[in-house]
C-alpha cells in the first residue's frame, strides 16, 4: 500500500506516522521527493482498508501496489534511485561505462587493460576473480589472488572495482571491491540474495538467463527487503530457440524497467552476443535505448584469453566504441 502525505507537514508528523505504523507491525520505506512524501506499507495490507488509512489528517492519497515487488516499484520511488560509485553514479545524466577482462590472468594483464579502458573514458574496471562455468573443467579464475591483482589495478588507476561474488564464504576478501557482481546464475540464489541485502555496497545483479522481468525484479527486491537498496540490475540477454548468438539481448526490458522501477537498469552486450563483431552494435542500441550503464568485456589479446576471448573487444576497438556511444547518447541529452 502506497500512502501520499500532504504538504507543508513537519518532520516530526512524519516520524510519528511512520512510528505508529511501525507499532502495528508494518514494515516502512519512506521516499521524500522535492514535491511529494510517499510512504510504503510493507506487509499483509489486505486487511487495511484504503478508507481507513485516508481518514487520517496527514493523509492525501491511499493506493494499493498489486506488483509483488513493492520496494523496486516506482511506485514506491517516483524519482530515479541515483547509485554513486566513486567519481561516477548510475541513475542519473551520465552513463557509466564498465570495462575490462572476462577473468583476471595475470596482474600485468589487469593493470594494462585498466590503463587502456580509463584511457578511452572506461570509469569502473571489471574483472572476474571468481568464475562460475559450465564446464568444471574450464579455467574456475584465479579466486584471491586474482582479488589482489584488481586491488593492484585499482591502485594504478583510481578506477572502482567490479567483480563477482559466487559464495557468500568468498565475501571476507571483497572488502576493498566497490561493486559486487550477482551473476546471472545467482539471481535466483535467495540465501544469497539476502545476504546482499546486509552488505553496505551496491550490487550489479544480473538477469537470469530464462528469468521474467517479474522474476528479475523479485530478485532485487530480496536484496532490497534485507536491507541494501543500492541495485543495478543488469540485462545481459536470455536464452530463446535460436543459437545464432549466445543469448538474446532484450533491449525492450530498459524502457519498460524504466517504467515500473525507479533502479538503474545497465546492459552487457558482450554475454547477450557472445561475438565481439556484434557488441559495438548492441551496445549503442542499448545507449539509444535509454540505458543508466554499460558493462563490456576488454582484452588486450582475445585471440588468447583464457575466458570469453570471442566476445572480447581489443583496447583499440573500444576506445572507437567510446566515441561513437558519446554521440549517441546526445539523442537522449545524457553523456558517456
Amino acid at each position: 500500500m502506497i500512502i501520499t502525505l500532504k504538504k507543508n507537514i513537519s518532520e516530526q508528523q512524519i516520524n510519528e506516522f511512520c512510528e505508529d505504523w511501525k507499532q502495528k507491525g508494518f514494515g516502512i520505506h519512506l521516499s521524500k521527493g522535492q514535491n511529494l512524501t510517499i510512504l510504503g506499507l510493507l506487509g499483509d495490507t489486505s486487511t487495511l482498508s484504503a478508507e481507513q488509512v485516508s481518514a487520517n489528517p496527514l493523509v492525501d492519497s491511499v493506493q494499493r501496489v498489486s506488483a509483488p515487488y513493492k520496494m523496486a516499484n516506482r511506485s514506491f520511488h517516483p524519482e530515479n534511485t541515483i547509485i554513486k560509485v566513486g567519481k561516477t553514479s548510475f541513475g542519473g545524466e551520465q552513463i557509466p561505462v564498465i570495462a575490462g577482462p572476462c577473468s583476471v590472468e595475470t596482474e600485468e594483464q589487469v593493470i594494462s587493460i585498466a590503463k587502456d579502458v580509463q584511457k578511452a573514458g572506461a570509469t569502473l574496471l571489471r574483472g572476474g576473480a571468481f568464475k562460475p562455468r559450465t564446464s568444471p573443467y574450464s579455467f574456475q579464475g584465479l579466486g584471491k589472488q586474482g582479488l589482489e591483482f584488481l586491488k593492484t589495478a585499482k591502485k594504478e588507476t583510481g578506477l572502482p572495482i567490479v567483480t563477482e561474488l559466487m559464495d557468500i564464504r568468498q565475501l571476507k576478501y571483497f572488502d576493498d571491491v566497490d561493486v559486487i557482481q550477482i551473476g546471472a546464475r545467482n539471481m535466483q540464489n535467495f540465501d544469497l540474495l539476502k545476504e546482499m541485502g546486509k552488505v553496505q555496497k551496491p550490487i550489479l545483479l544480473k538477469r537470469g538467463m530464462a528469468a521474467t522481468v517479474k522474476e528479475f525484479l523479485m530478485s532485487a527486491e530480496y536484496i532490497m527487503a534485507s536491507g541494501n537498496e543500492n541495485v543495478i540490475l543488469c540485462e545481459r540477454g536470455v536464452r530463446t530457440f535460436d543459437n545464432y548468438t549466445r543469448n538474446c539481448l532484450d533491449v525492450s526490458i530498459i524502457p519498460y524497467l524504466h517504467k515500473v522501477s525507479h533502479l538503474p537498469i545497465i546492459v552487457d552486450p558482450s554475454h547477450a552476443c557472445g561475438q565481439r563483431w556484434m557488441v559495438s552494435d548492441l551496445a549503442k542500441a542499448a545507449v539509444a535505448c535509454n540505458t543508466d550503464g554499460l558493462i563490456i568485456e576488454v582484452h588486450n589479446n582475445p585471440e588468447k584469453a583464457l575466458c570469453d576471448g570471442e566476445q572480447s573487444l581489443h583496447p583499440t576497438e573500444f576506445a572507437s566504441l567510446m566515441k561513437t556511444l558519446s554521440k549517441v547518447a546526445v539523442i537522449n541529452e545524457r553523456k558517456i
